[in-house]
């Protein structure tokens, strides 16, 4: 059907040789703002992070030996079915549990309503949370799937969103009805909680385009809204795209929660609420598969154009849903065309391509919108793209497929 062929691309490869003890070194800035005989709520959000479990061990045993006493809060908005029962059992699936941690893990979606921002819109926030002597967050800074801003995926998002659970995500969602997306309205509501919480400060984690831990960032509290800027201006230096004009078909092999909030980075794909947002223009989306790791949440579905029965059986609904509506987003659940096999989703592609021949096809193929360093593409992508900053470094490979009739990727082969 297609030759393919493998290339790279020089994406930013900067990693952290000791995360543990990088962590430890960045830790000390807020020793002099820990409140020693203290408790102190560590939120962990669901965000897939590389070292996730080793940065939440040392912060727990640095905040122990510092003379305080750690707890573990899932602060992650409505994910995890929107139940303290699977935002429990999410972080368990990173590694973070009461018995590898050395400290309790409290989940509950209780929360208070602790003021209203100056648009009106209410701030909730997590009663666990407020019951801490103090909080320290710890996430990802990314450029965000939605909107732009001075913040975007980060502390600040999580300490509105993840901490202010369902409730909390779903006011802030609903106020985007009115007001729009941006970065507004998450730094009015942080403004509003930081009056009432004792917030200690946050660990800010930035990974390199091969998805490792490539800087590790600890802000005080009275910094995060001048210094997370600054991070998500160089994480967004550091993170990868398909450096393609066009494209016909994107194959994606797997999605899921722990690869992008949406699932797919719209990013990457080119397409955020709609709208093109830079990258390959891609008529044709077709996913594969769903992550274990995202246990049955398959947000960002509706993003892609054909997938597999094999996906939507594995679909959350529950999950899915709660989590789409919180976002206001009910197409981002929508299922796809789907078909058993991938030969059979490849051959309805290719009938809505305008009968463009097989061998013209532009087509790529990559594991995940979070894996760009090295990916696959059709020869008419090369022929296409003389000036892309790709090397070829495999191929060319035919298309195969297994007994079942699904594609087998050609770097098994490589």
């Amino acid at each position: 059907m297609f030759s393919w062929f493998k290339v790279r691309q020089a994406v930013y490869g900067g990693r952290l040789p000791d995360a543990a003890r990088e962590t430890n070194q960045q830790l000390a800035k807020l020793l002099p703002s820990l409140k020693r005989g203290g408790r102190v709520g560590v939120a962990v959000g669901s965000r897939g992070i590389a070292d996730l479990a080793v940065i939440v061990r040392e912060t727990v045993r640095w905040i122990r030996e510092s003379g305080a006493f750690p707890f573990i809060i899932p602060a992650m908005g409505s994910h995890g079915g929107a139940t303290a029962e699977g935002q429990a059992r999410l972080l368990e699936s990173y590694g973070i549990s009461e018995g590898k941690m050395g400290c309790p893990v409290i989940s509950s979606m209780e929360v208070e309503q602790i003021g209203t921002t100056s648009r009106g819109v209410p701030v909730y926030w997590s009663r666990t949370a407020l019951s801490a002597d103090q909080v320290l967050l710890i996430n990802k800074v990314k450029p965000h799937m939605i909107f732009s801003g001075p913040v975007e995926s980060g502390l600040i998002k999580m300490l509105v969103m993840g901490l202010g659970k369902h409730l909390g995500a779903l006011a802030v969602h609903q106020a985007t009805v009115d007001h729009g997306t941006g970065s507004s309205l998450l730094l009015e509501a942080a403004a509003v909680i930081k009056k009432r919480a004792s917030l200690l400060g946050g660990v800010a984690v930035l990974e390199n385009g091969h998805d490792q831990t490539a800087q590790i960032t600890v802000v005080g509290a009275a910094d995060l809204e001048t210094v997370e800027p600054l991070l998500l201006e160089r994480a967004r230096e550091m993170t990868p795209r398909i450096p393609l004009g066009h494209l016909d078909l994107l194959i994606v092999d797997e999605m899921g929660k722990d690869i992008s909030g949406a699932g797919m980075d719209p990013n990457v794909l080119g397409r955020k609420g709609g709208e093109y947002c830079g990258g390959p223009r891609i008529a044709r989306v077709f996913v594969r598969d769903l992550t274990a790791a995202s246990a049955g949440n398959a947000i960002g579905l509706g993003r892609a154009d054909f997938t597999t029965t094999r996906l939507v059986r594995k679909i959350n609904l529950q999950a899915t849903y709660t989590n789409a509506l919180t976002a206001m987003r009910p197409s981002a659940a929508f299922i796809p065309v789907h078909f058993d096999t991938d030969r059979e989703v490849l051959e309805a592609v290719l009938s809505t391509l305008g009968g463009k021949r097989p061998e013209l096809v532009e087509a790529a193929w990559i594991r995940n919108t979070l894996s760009l360093s090295e990916f696959w593409v059709t020869d008419r992508v090369i022929e296409a793209n003389q000036g892309a900053p790709l090397e070829i470094v495999g191929g060319p490979r035919p298309a195969e497929f297994d007994g079942c009739g699904n594609l087998v990727r050609p770097c098994c082969k490589a």
